[in-house]
């Protein structure tokens, strides 16, 4: 599943009451007439999911697949915070949570539990749907969203680096910096870090890039550097004619590399196009790049999880000479 959509929020009407947030709140229910079991069946029929003890979000298709799955764990998040059974208001959301609040896509998060710091060195406990980190925190390190504390992307990104992969790492990197963090900021916080995990956080900050636009750009980037491939140059324009094309990657403007998320060509949709105008479209723009001379290499997101990725691109880079001795 392609997690790179951003999913639009619809507006729905509910025979529930919904508060600012959108979420169903247990005491809210029963004020309006509602009972207990009928909240509890409504959960069992599928209707109703219960995010934690006494709140609750209507089920829908919006929570499907990978996006779904973070858009779910945004409104736990929100439960979670403003609800009297986690802890005290001004501890912030954080990690994988922070994330998700802060709309920055990542790479297979940890969304088992809602995610808090506790701005201390001690305190820290999991309990059934929360996880308290011990972790000393800055007043500059936490903002406000619709009224709740989340740590800032700069401090969500070194927080999720250090507990992640070099893909997961390099993924959040790249997302915090394209929603506008900065890696100065980044860089001093993992400064002041002494655990495993900082020197691949470090590492993934320093390759990162703000220009790749999602996810599994960001993931395809990271295979390619692990592997040893040269790092190639993010959304490149090529001017052919009287048109503008713009790659993923390219390689000294002769191989080119595109990931085709299974949204992209519904992102990519002119006024009055269908999406297979779209690949009729795309298909035209890879003959115009080929015909130029560059060899267009295409994968996709099965193909990032399979490992497939560095594969198909090594002839080609070893063909034209790119790959660095």
């Amino acid at each position: 599943m392609d997690p790179d959509a951003r999913l639009v929020r619809p507006i729905t009407v509910s025979i529930y009451p919904v508060d600012r947030h959108g979420l169903i709140r247990r005491t809210a229910a029963l004020g309006s007439g509602f009972c207990d079991n009928e909240l509890s069946a409504a959960v069992k029929r599928g209707e109703l999911i219960r995010l934690i003890p006494g709140v609750f979000v209507e089920n829908g298709t919006r929570f499907a697949g990978h996006e779904g799955r973070q858009e779910l764990h945004r409104l736990k998040s929100l439960a979670a915070a403003t609800s009297a059974l986690t802890v005290r208001d001004d501890v912030p959301l954080s990690h994988s949570s922070a994330a998700s609040v802060l709309g920055v896509p990542s790479l297979k998060p940890d969304l088992s539990h809602v995610h808090f710091v506790t701005g201390s060195p001690s305190g820290g406990s999991i309990k059934t749907f929360r996880h308290l980190h011990a972790a000393a925190i800055d007043a500059d390190e936490v903002v406000e969203v619709d009224g709740i504390a989340v740590t800032c992307l700069e401090r969500m990104a070194a927080d999720v680096a250090v507990c992640g992969t070099f893909a997961q790492a390099l993924v959040v990197m790249d997302q915090a910096r394209r929603a506008g963090a900065d890696a100065e900021m980044i860089g001093t916080i993992l400064e002041r870090r002494r655990r495993r995990g900082v020197r691949t956080a470090r590492r993934a900050l320093l390759l990162s890039d703000p220009a790749s636009e999602s996810v599994g750009e960001s993931w395809s980037r990271a295979q390619m550097i692990e592997a040893g491939l040269p790092i190639p140059r993010l959304q490149h324009e090529f001017h052919i004619r009287d048109k503008t094309y713009e790659s993923d990657f390219d390689w000294d403007e002769r191989l080119i590399g595109e990931f085709d998320g299974l949204t992209k060509y519904g992102r990519l949709l002119e006024p009055g196009e269908t999406p297979e105008d779209a690949v009729v479209r795309e298909k035209r723009r890879e003959d115009d790049l080929r015909g130029e001379g560059a060899m267009v290499v295409r994968w996709v997101w099965a193909e990032l999880e399979q490992r497939q990725v560095v594969e198909k691109l090594t002839p080609w880079l070893t063909k034209y000479g790119l790959m660095v001795a």
